[in-house]
């Protein structure tokens, strides 16, 4: 299965702009119960990532004031990024070599299409999975 399999269905793409600030960022996040946003610059261009974590260790472990602080100021600029045609185990692969648990989807253009979560991946395998253990069972338990 391929990263386009799983992002392609989707109807939104989660963004805040670089002057968001940290409180309306976490608000963000909240409220479309995801766990990391896009960056984006003026001219429409992903520039970072603001996650969970960022505004945790941040903001509130530094016991910084989130409504004073921009998301330019906390977002994560180093990205890992994947294609559409990204093969699942490859992305599996990048997110433990880089330890994170989200990778950002480009096009050819370097457009942001989106983001990709281990929880994505996980319910992915969890279903192929259980396709494979009911196709043994069936074998080894034929109906009759």
């Amino acid at each position: 299965m391929k990263v386009s399999d799983l992002i392609g269905s989707r109807k939104e793409v989660f963004s805040i702009t670089e002057d968001t600030s940290v409180h309306q960022a976490a608000q963000y996040l909240r409220e479309k119960q995801v766990r990391s946003v896009g960056v984006i610059n003026p001219s429409g261009r992903l520039v970072g990532v603001i996650s969970h974590s960022d505004v945790s260790d941040k903001v509130a472990a530094e016991n910084k004031c989130p409504a004073w602080m921009k998301a330019s100021d906390i977002m994560t600029r180093e990205l890992v990024t994947v294609t559409p045609d990204m093969t699942l185990e490859d992305c599996l692969r990048l997110m433990d070599q880089n330890t994170i648990f989200h990778l950002i989807v480009l096009d050819e253009r370097q457009g942001f299409l989106g983001m990709l979560s281990v929880s994505d991946i996980l319910r992915v395998v969890a279903s192929d999975e259980k396709a494979r253990a009911d196709l043994l069972e069936s074998f080894i338990f034929p109906q009759r």
